[in-house]
């Protein structure tokens, strides 16, 4: 075979190996913004505030990296962590922490191993943040005993229009 043909043999075989799939297509997502963020923080606190209670919140995005993080005024140091960690898991299990919680009440459950994994935590407070089913983020607030979901659950009620 002649160098030239050689070589225009081995472009197209090249360029056929290196060809994507006929079924390959782009992952598509949506991804919670800046301004939907600190929207369900800052009513979170707010809510909170309300009812007296001085609290954090953290909303982190859907690889579970944090977007907006505020602690109320008065607010104990260690709600900032605990209102991340709770977003963290709701996001990550995608499921509100009072339901991941209730997990482990059965000895036998898998949640037993997951909290010990880094940023898990299996206290109320957290919930995912959802687009029909596809979940984009979480969101997880600090600093109110029984009362954490009712802040968090303003905060998303303040958005729901945004995340259709």
């Amino acid at each position: 075979m002649p160098h030239r043909a050689r070589l225009s043999f081995t472009a197209f075989a090249l360029a056929a190996f290196c060809a994507a799939p006929a079924g390959a297509a782009l992952i598509m997502h949506r991804d919670l913004s800046l301004s939907t963020a600190v929207t369900i923080a800052e009513t979170a606190v707010e809510a909170c505030a309300a009812k007296t209670y001085a609290v954090s919140a953290v909303v982190v995005n859907r690889d579970g990296d944090t977007i907006v993080e505020m602690r109320g005024d008065n607010a104990a140091p260690h709600t900032m962590e605990n209102a991340r960690r709770k977003a963290y898991t709701a996001m990550t299990f995608r499921q509100p922490t009072a339901e991941y919680a209730k997990k482990l009440q059965d000895p036998n459950s898998i949640a037993h191993q997951q909290v010990t994994l880094p940023n898990v935590i299996a206290i109320p407070g957290g919930q995912p943040i959802k687009v029909g089913n596809e979940v984009i983020g979480g969101v997880g607030v600090s600093g109110s005993p029984g009362v954490d979901d009712d802040c968090v659950n303003a905060g998303l009620e303040k958005v729901k229009d945004q995340l259709q």
